[in-house]
């Protein structure tokens, strides 16, 4: 059988927590993503899924930029990845989360608008903050919660950074040293 199946796997360990994610393919391990710091797949790999991503953007305010981010982040485009929690698809959407929101998360343009929606309902939640809506992304909005802020799990807060570098590096974020009108 020649299907492929992405999966990701936790190592915990002592100084914290890191998530791999590794492609499955005739009984091997290939590691693809490790989420927060891996290198990022070319971006001739999302061509396939640059029409939902805009699409979904647009249709939930986000920066298609964003939301780029996260599905990289997230699965590295992998429409088979599944998280040992129980995330699915590219946007890896845990299935009460997907159930909530009415898409199918092994449906990769699906899963976009799902992750989509979720994510404009963290910003919402958290008053535009895009790092504690990426922080309850990775984590769980309960932990940006209790923690008042940014978790201090070293897988996300290495989620949040990685996230922001990216989008600082296509000039979406203004550094708040920077004012304008000055």
């Amino acid at each position: 059988m020649a299907a492929c199946l992405a999966v990701v796997f936790a190592a915990a360990f002592a100084s914290g927590a890191s998530a791999q994610v590794f492609e499955v393919i005739g009984g091997g391990l290939q590691p693809v993503v490790e989420s927060g710091s891996a290198p990022l797949p070319s971006v001739g790999r999302t061509q396939g899924f640059g029409d939902a991503i805009r699409t979904a953007a647009a249709r939930y305010r986000l920066a298609p930029e964003l939301l780029d981010s996260v599905a990289r982040r997230e699965s590295g485009y992998r429409t088979e990845a599944v998280s040992p929690a129980g995330a699915v698809g590219v946007m890896q959407l845990m299935p009460d989360t997907a159930r909530r929101l009415g898409v199918d998360p092994h449906d990769p343009v699906a899963s976009i608008f799902g992750g989509a929606a979720y994510l404009r309902s963290l910003l919402d939640r958290f008053n535009g903050r895009i790092d504690l809506a990426l922080a309850a992304y990775n984590a769980g909005p309960e932990a940006v919660q209790r923690h008042g802020g940014v978790p201090p799990y070293r897988e996300t807060r290495s989620y949040v950074a990685a996230n922001l570098d990216w989008l600082a590096q296509r000039s979406l974020i203004v550094p708040s040293t920077l004012h304008h009108g000055d």
